[in-house]
């Protein structure tokens, strides 16, 4: 049961971000880079998937923690408890907004790239995974 309730999860994100445009590099670049044509050139659409998922977390937030929501389907629910920003949240999240404005591509979108054109996502993939090892060796030490 729990594996074909994650494979329903994975297709309806996958179709979330086919749909929404997330999956699209050259989209993402078109919110994410502003040049000399903004605010003609700039395609704002992705502000409202933003806005979309922002407001869904933030209401199962409150449902979990308060208690409305006991225990999903599968697993348990993993709310972070710790408050405080450190080197190693700023350094991901600065390589991670980099990575994005350079090729539109953040890792779940990758996945759905590699069964539409694995060729070229592949050339995002494999550095993402080296890059995932290099972090998960460093954070060890």
């Amino acid at each position: 049961m729990r594996t074909i309730i994650s494979f329903i999860s994975g297709i309806l994100f996958s179709m979330g971000l086919l749909i929404s445009g997330m999956a699209n590099p050259q989209k993402v670049l078109n919110f994410l880079i502003i040049n000399k044509d903004f605010p003609h050139s700039w395609d704002c659409s992705l502000a409202f998937v933003m806005i979309g998922a922002i407001f869904i977390t933030v209401v199962m937030y409150f449902a979990i923690k308060r208690g409305i929501l006991k225990k999903p389907l599968i697993g348990n629910f993993q709310i972070p408890t710790t408050k405080i920003i450190d080197t190693q949240l700023i350094v991901g999240s600065v390589l991670f907004g980099i990575g994005w404005a350079i090729a539109g591509i953040c890792p779940g979108p990758a996945v759905v790239l590699l069964a539409l054109v694995p060729l070229k996502a592949l050339c995002f993939f494999i550095p993402m995974l080296v890059g995932m090892y290099i972090s998960k060796r460093i954070s060890r030490s």
